[in-house]
């Protein structure tokens, strides 16, 4: 591995170097200047590897990051600095939105261990093997896809962190096209969202979803189903009537319904979605805060309507147990906010054992991600239901 270190101070380079020397690097070039590793890599120097300081006199690592990106850099990134930790968790997740490979960052002095465990893991992206861009699909497909019943949902179980319970599931649509196979949401929902087809492509969804709901009733599984609304609903007055009415044809009760209500677009009328939701709830259908703590104005929404969920982003959620004290207050703060409240608390983006045990110590509801299961097409759900039964009782939990 070809590796560049970067830091204005001659004795921090020397330093890095030994420690990449001990853990086995030998290919390590230095320099006190950013732009001169810039010069390096436009020159033709190919590096696998590049560990920067952010403090540094000429060019700064924040804007170092931002020329990597514009000069192509496929390689890795390690981030290294002495100022605030704050500072640094900023850098990085910055240097992620310009969807750099990055490794992780180092406060100094810089802790041997963590640099080897961090270098050691490190698998160099090939350069020529880029994925290519996913297809964004234009308005007529979309509309044809809608319309000719090609839309499909999918399912991503909600289980209690307390027992392991199974107590609903999340329904994520997928388009089965026929020509290119399963497409998923980030090739086509933004064209709905654009061209006015998003409420209807929600109606679709949430009409396949209580239809489900009532077949697992019917075979003894009584899970409530939840499904995002789009804010284009929350704009029709009849929607409510719209929502009871489906629910009345697929024969389930109400409360089986979750409305999940992401705050990442800004609602085009509040009196009308205020109306709609009030009513929803008056009719015993059940609402979600989704992606809490990212949109616009979370606090304002939680006094003004009448939520019975909050599901904490899982920005907020994975890896709060590994010494981000950001992550974790942030996490902390929605789960009390959410009990003193009385609605449940629903975390995302749940990955691993270690993201289980962190939000079962701090008290949270239920759990939701890829440590519980991936999403699954509906018909699947029951066969997952006894493999999950098996790993709660590894986990030395009741079970659902």
């Amino acid at each position: 591995m070809h590796i560049i270190v970067i830091d204005d101070d001659p004795f921090a380079l020397k330093l890095i170097r030994h420690q990449l020397h001990v853990i086995g690097f030998n290919r390590v070039e230095s320099t006190t200047s950013a732009h001169d590793a810039l010069a390096r890599m436009t020159g033709g120097e190919c590096f696998d590897l590049v560990i920067t300081d952010l403090q540094m006199p000429e060019l700064d690592g924040v804007e170092f990051v931002r020329r990597l990106t514009q000069n192509g850099f496929e390689g890795g990134l390690v981030l290294v600095s002495g100022e605030d930790e704050r500072i640094l968790q900023t850098a990085e997740r910055l240097a992620r939105a310009h969807e750099l490979h990055v490794l992780g960052s180092l406060h100094k002095p810089i802790d041997p261990e963590r640099l080897r465990k961090m270098l050691t893991s490190h698998t160099q992206p090939a350069g020529d093997a880029k994925r290519p861009a996913r297809r964004i699909y234009g308005p007529e497909e979309v509309l044809e896809g809608i319309r000719t019943g090609q839309l499909e949902c999918f399912c991503q179980p909600k289980v209690a962190l307390a027992s392991g319970e199974v107590n609903g599931v999340e329904m994520l649509v997928r388009w089965r096209h026929p020509r290119d196979g399963l497409v998923f949401p980030d090739q086509f929902i933004a064209t709905a969202e654009e061209h006015g087809m998003i409420d209807e492509l929600t109606r679709v969804v949430l009409r396949q979803a209580l239809e489900q709901a009532r077949t697992w009733i019917e075979r003894g599984l009584h899970l409530s189903v939840a499904v995002n609304v789009s804010m284009e609903s929350l704009s029709d007055l009849r929607f409510p009537d719209f929502v009871s009415r489906e629910i009345s044809r697929a024969g389930v009760p109400s409360s089986a319904l979750i409305l999940e209500v992401t705050e990442s677009r800004l609602m085009k009328d509040v009196r009308n979605a205020l109306d709609i939701l009030a009513r929803l709830r008056l009719r015993r259908v059940e609402l979600s805060i989704d992606d809490f703590g990212t949109g616009h104005s979370t606090l304002v929404q939680l006094r003004d309507i009448p939520f019975t969920e909050l599901k904490v982003d899982r920005g907020f959620v994975h890896g709060a147990w590994r010494h981000d004290s950001n992550l974790g207050a942030i996490l902390e703060a929605s789960l009390d906010m959410a009990r003193r409240l009385g609605m449940r608390s629903v975390a995302e983006g749940v990955e691993n054992q270690e993201d289980w045990a962190f939000l079962r110590r701090r008290g949270c509801d239920t759990a939701q991600g890829y440590f519980v299961a991936r999403p699954m097409p509906m018909n699947e759900l029951p066969d997952w239901l006894p493999v999950w039964e098996e790993r709660c009782r590894d986990m030395g939990l009741s079970g659902p």
